[in-house]
């Protein structure tokens, strides 16, 4: 009875946690610690109730054994078997959510507040080895045609456990690339804003439709494989500006009536053999033309590649990273789009390193400074075309930010930095938010 008890609360536990990929490493060791009190507390309320059990069988028994009053009927004793011990939820809600103010140091008349996004999850367990994980987004506070607002399904996909650390997920799902695009709750990264490598290199949060295999290995090697949908040249819009802000979050699709003509595959290794640290990368290729009708890069091919680690020892959490795509066979479109602005890139990349510490942790509060330096560029070089009809490449930004998060208790975030622009320094600024994730 005791282990069939503590089991169930670990389940009920590790259930009643977050949804899928919502927190990381250093809330997963706060969570444990937690955990491990309650454990604790467990443990004695489960010996008061054995006591008490054994107190009730010895009074029965003595009451069976003594010869009964004539009219009088002794109720059978309680078996322990009859005992009904709860079980974990097969149903488990989690939500995440921040609100952000920005205030350009140039301009103080673009200052904004928004409710950036508002997620709502969902985890249902079929059985023990099977379950469906689901996240619906709304971003900008109001969804219509006349506003800014976006309403998504971020994840929907099935997961089965086949045992010896093999897994395998159908659906919606995040491609396992970097250190934001699988946590990227507010809660499980530093800085109001997410980082621009993870946004307008890798488009966090980037989602495909398909199909993965992944597991683990007894020394710390985790692996992630798959064929999913990818991306839509034919979205590119060169007239306009997204493009140069995200050339991957232009033209990706999200499972919106996704082309699938031409299928991806994306494979990811992890590394954890030493406590604290992690290392790993990923890679994702696939053609992005479809063989669309009168389309002049239908051979055209999106490849992302990253390297990054993150090691947290003692109070210390520092992270690196480095992401780099490139989309081949852009000559023939690039033509076609002369003197538009924005022409499709044929690389674009970039970098950063970042050191946090938690400078101060009394009851639920922690403090944790932090400065991060990055370096991109989603315009780095472009396929040759003929002379006069190109564009010039543009230079790396590098932007540098420096501030604090302060959770209180485990699920709730207060944060604030300052960013600055080595290029563009009109968008110097400052930061605030608030988030929360449970």
């Amino acid at each position: 009875m005791n282990k069939h008890l503590i089991a169930t609360a670990l389940a009920a536990a590790f259930l009643g946690a977050p949804f899928a990929a919502t927190a990381g490493e250093a809330e997963l060791l706060a969570r444990i610690d937690k955990m491990a009190a309650e454990l604790e507390q467990l443990k004695a309320e489960l010996k008061a109730s054995v006591k008490k059990t054994e107190a009730v069988e010895q009074r029965q028994q003595a009451l069976a054994s003594a010869p009964p009053p004539a009219a009088a009927r002794v109720s059978a004793p309680v078996s322990l078997a009859a005992v009904e011990v709860p079980s974990a939820p097969a149903t488990v809600f989690g939500a995440y959510g921040e609100i952000n103010y920005n205030r350009p140091s140039k301009n103080a008349s673009g200052a904004q507040a928004d409710v950036r996004r508002a997620v709502i999850g969902i985890e249902h367990r079929f059985d023990p080895k099977t379950k469906m994980v689901a996240e619906f987004e709304w971003e900008h506070a109001v969804v219509s045609a006349d506003d800014k607002g976006e309403a998504e399904v971020e994840q929907l996909y099935v997961e089965r456990e086949f045992g010896n650390g093999l897994r395998s997920k159908v659906g919606l799902y995040l491609i396992p690339m970097g250190l934001l695009n699988t946590n990227h709750e507010p809660t499980a990264y530093y800085g109001v804003e997410r980082n621009f490598v993870e946004t307008a290199i890798i488009p966090s949060t980037w989602r495909e439709v398909g199909v993965s295999l992944s597991g683990d290995t007894a020394n710390g090697l985790s692996w992630d494989t798959g064929v999913t949908t990818g991306f839509d040249l034919g979205k590119w819009d060169a007239a306009g500006s997204d493009g140069r802000e995200s050339p991957l979050g232009s033209i990706h699709q999200e499972g919106q009536q996704a082309k699938s003509r031409d299928l991806s595959v994306h494979a990811a290794l992890n590394w954890r053999g030493v406590p604290g640290l992690l290392v790993g990368g990923a890679i994702f290729t696939g053609k992005a033309g479809h063989k669309a009708d009168g389309f002049t890069a239908n051979d055209a091919r999106v490849t992302m590649v990253d390297l990054h680690t993150r090691y947290t020892p003692g109070r210390w959490d520092l992270s690196a990273l480095y992401a780099r795509g490139q989309i081949s066979n852009t000559e023939a479109l690039n033509e076609t789009l002369a003197g538009n602005p924005t022409p499709v890139p044929q690389s674009f990349a970039g970098w950063y390193t970042q050191a946090a510490y938690r400078l101060l942790q009394a009851g639920d509060y922690t403090l944790s400074p932090f400065a991060r330096y990055e370096q991109f560029n989603t315009a780095r070089s472009y396929a040759a075309v003929p002379q006069g009809l190109g564009v010039a490449a543009s230079p790396d930004e590098k932007v540098t930010t420096v501030g604090a998060n302060l959770k209180v208790g485990e699920g709730v975030v207060l944060k604030a930095d300052y960013q600055w622009f080595k290029e563009d320094k009109s968008r110097d600024r400052l930061n605030l938010g608030m988030g929360f994730a449970y």
